[in-house]
């Protein structure tokens, strides 16, 4: 038997913004902290518009998006009654709030802490922060640069440090990047990637993606007319998990050789990536400014990243950065270095490769059995299509789920829905995380009441 809620005061909700957002997050809280139960009547829309002081189109749009979630159902003239979005669970959370308040926070993009490298070993052997001869010494440890040149993808001419692959991304946009310059990015993308392009006065060209990479014939037609640089992620791309072939990768090497442009690729996932580091330099070298973040794979507050490429565009991009913070601390580049040649801390890197894609692959594999067929092969995150954004991200928020929307992360338009869950965060309930996301996939459709 439903139950009514009566108007003036006794909703038991109330938006903290006017909006029709508002409206769906405090609708959604309610269902979580259990003000709002299954069963339960809503009043008529112009009855909450009146009690909230809101406009009833206001009303009516936040009825349509949780009704696209799944989180209420409208009959007509017999009402809008709170849907059962999942018998027996007790796991309702906030919906649209900090992602702090979530049960399952997957939309940060961020390695799981338990899979981190131990730091002991490594800072054992720092007995003193010790501090270079001068202002203008190398700007890399000469043990992390060994190393380095050990484990690179191609026989880079010249290494530096940055303070991570953001800040390594920004120092070559403003070396060589200038308003008005056309630069090539792949559809979709990182969107802090294009927040920096745009910042920069660059004009944006989006080109697909498939199972293998960039799309070549895209590319050359966006290279057609002059591109100041391409840009991309050249394994376990950020937000959908696809990696370049070697085959792919040679075919943009021969288009990007004639145009003369700039290749810049961020290897964002570094070491915690299964695909084997794969870079364009292996063909035009003089073209390729490679980027490679220790983040993911030795922890996101090391702050570091490491860039190679031609002598003379590094020697540029290290002088101009004299002029600013210098380097990036050769202390925390010594802890590094410690990371990658000590035993037990390689083998702990190794350990989360192979648990992050055993992560990966089991949450692909149980949406596979739902019907939702997710890409990629590589990395923290999956790219997950869905019917409606807003719905597929209300309807798991009500659940205490977080996830990404993915509308930041595109750059060509009229773009099919999708979100970016980071798997990786989560080590067993796969099945169940996978059925919410399945059903979360599909929600949408609603049809307006009163």
């Amino acid at each position: 038997m439903s139950q009514a809620t009566s108007a003036h005061g006794a909703l038991g909700w109330s938006p903290e913004e006017p909006t029709a957002r508002g409206v769906a997050n405090a609708v959604s809280r309610a269902i979580r902290e259990g003000t709002l139960k299954p069963g339960m009547k809503l009043p008529p829309i112009r009855t909450v518009a009146a009690e909230l002081g809101l406009s009833p189109t206001t009303v009516s749009a936040g009825w349509s998006l949780l009704s696209r979630s799944g989180a209420i159902r409208t009959d007509g003239r017999r009402g809008t009654t709170i849907a059962d979005m999942h018998p027996g669970s007790a796991r309702y959370r906030k919906a649209m709030d900090r992602h702090s308040f979530f049960t399952w926070d997957l939309s940060t993009g961020v390695p799981d802490p338990s899979l981190l490298p131990d730091l002991s070993a490594a800072l054992q052997t720092l007995t003193t922060a010790a501090t270079p001869g001068g202002y203008l010494d190398d700007s890399v440890v000469p043990e992390l640069l060994a190393l380095l040149r050990q484990d690179w993808p191609y026989p880079a001419e010249q290494f530096t440090i940055t303070d991570g692959a953001m800040d390594a991304i920004e120092l070559v946009i403003r070396a060589m990047v200038r308003f008005g310059d056309r630069v090539v990015v792949e559809h979709p993308t990182f969107p802090l990637l294009l927040d920096q392009l745009e910042t920069a006065g660059a004009e944006v060209v989006g080109v697909p993606l498939d199972d293998q990479g960039m799309l070549p014939e895209p590319l050359a037609e966006a290279l057609s007319a002059p591109v100041a640089a391409v840009l991309i992620q050249p394994r376990a791309h950020n937000p959908t998990g696809v990696s370049l072939t070697g085959t792919r990768a040679r075919k943009l090497a021969d288009i990007i050789r004639a145009a003369g442009s700039t290749v810049i690729e961020d290897d964002s996932a570094g070491s915690v990536a299964t695909t084997d580091a794969i870079s364009l330099g292996a063909w035009i070298p003089q073209q390729v400014l490679h980027i490679r973040s220790f983040s993911k794979s030795h922890g996101p507050d090391l702050r570091l990243a490491a860039m190679s490429g031609p002598e003379t565009v590094i020697d540029a991009i290290t002088s101009r950065r004299q002029l600013g913070q210098g380097w990036s601390s050769r202390l925390l580049q010594r802890t590094l270095a410690g990371l990658l040649a000590e035993e037990k801390p390689v083998a702990q890197v190794a350990y989360a490769r192979g648990e992050y894609q055993r992560r990966r692959q089991s949450v692909i594999t149980a949406l596979a059995e739902r019907g939702v067929d997710v890409g990629g092969s590589d990395g923290i995150n999956i790219w997950v299509p869905v019917a409606d954004e807003s719905a597929a991200i209300v309807r798991l928020a009500s659940q205490g789920i977080g996830v990404t929307p993915g509308a930041p992360f595109t750059v060509l338009p009229g773009s099919p829905g999708h979100i970016r869950v980071t798997v990786g965060s989560m080590a067993d309930s796969h099945t169940e995380l996978a059925e919410l996301i399945a059903q979360a996939s599909r929600a949408g459709g609603w049809v307006g009441g009163r």
